[in-house]
């Protein structure tokens, strides 16, 4: 199979903005369909009382998951980005139902990830089309340039997270929506500044991520213990974090107490002022 690797400009854009939109499909129309029955199963393996959310680093668990994380043409993608040594480590998915309030404040993924070095690619995989109608992530061109901005404690909004970035650090205004299609995946960076709207639609937005790192990268275990690393591309030769074990099965639940991004923010935030 040919490689799928980014243009010099495409790499150059990702460099300069934090982020990267507008790459053919890397799921069909058929595979986009799989994709949405796949998920339909997962969702019947949550318990009465949980959502979506819980759905977090079930790649450990189901092959499903598992296979879309190391789908050669993401990592392609990602190898563009991390070079030729990189693992994957994190899958979430991000769903938004119809006609839902709640949005996502403004953030850094690396302010809550006790990760060192920061060094780090999220691909954000459209199981249906993602736009501003229904909720579209938005990113803050450059701002991963800033390194790690202050957050503080939002009272009375409608975002889930309460640890948001401060105001004042950066243009609001000259924000972009990642609109994607069906089958479509963006990338951006750990530091990037992003958030999402409330879903005012009548459809469904359903969004994957999942987190690459280059082999350098490690990861505090005395915050997130059960880390683990899945080798895509290269060699690791610096053994800094736990392996992970491919699953068995195609389908299975993953039962561990997660921090929050909440918990792991303070977490992380501790251990450097403390360092």
């Amino acid at each position: 199979m040919q490689k799928q690797s980014l243009t010099r400009d495409q790499v150059k854009f990702y460099e300069e903005n934090g982020y990267l939109i507008g790459l053919p499909p890397v799921f069909n129309s058929g595979e986009v369909k799989t994709l949405d029955d796949g998920l339909t199963k997962l969702l019947k393996l949550l318990h009465p009382g949980e959502d979506s959310k819980e759905i977090r680093e079930w790649h450990e668990t189901s092959r499903f998951l598992y296979d879309i994380c190391m789908n050669e043409n993401i990592l392609d993608y990602v190898e563009s980005l991390l070079g030729p040594d990189f693992f994957m480590w994190g899958s979430n998915f991000f769903i938004k139902e119809p006609h839902t309030g709640s949005t996502v404040g403004w953030h850094q993924d690396a302010y809550y990830w006790p990760l060192h070095p920061q060094d780090s690619v999220t691909a954000w995989i459209a199981f249906l089309d993602s736009d501003e109608e229904n909720g579209a992530m938005k990113v803050i061109p450059g701002s991963h340039k800033a390194g790690i901005l202050k957050h503080q404690r939002a009272s009375g909004t409608d975002s889930v997270l309460t640890l948001e970035c401060e105001g004042g650090q950066f243009r609001e205004d000259a924000a972009v929506s990642l609109v994607l299609k069906a089958g479509q995946v963006s990338f951006h960076n750990d530091k990037m500044v992003h958030g999402s709207p409330a879903n005012r639609s009548d459809r469904r937005r359903v969004g994957l991520t999942v987190r690459y790192s280059r082999t350098e990268v490690k990861c505090d275990l005395s915050v997130n213990p059960y880390f683990k690393a899945y080798l895509c591309r290269g060699k690791d030769i610096y053994h800094n974090n736990p392996v992970g074990a491919v699953p068995d099965q195609e389908f299975g639940r993953l039962d561990r107490r997660h921090l929050s991004v909440e918990e792991a923010g303070v977490s992380a935030e501790k251990k450097l002022w403390n360092s």
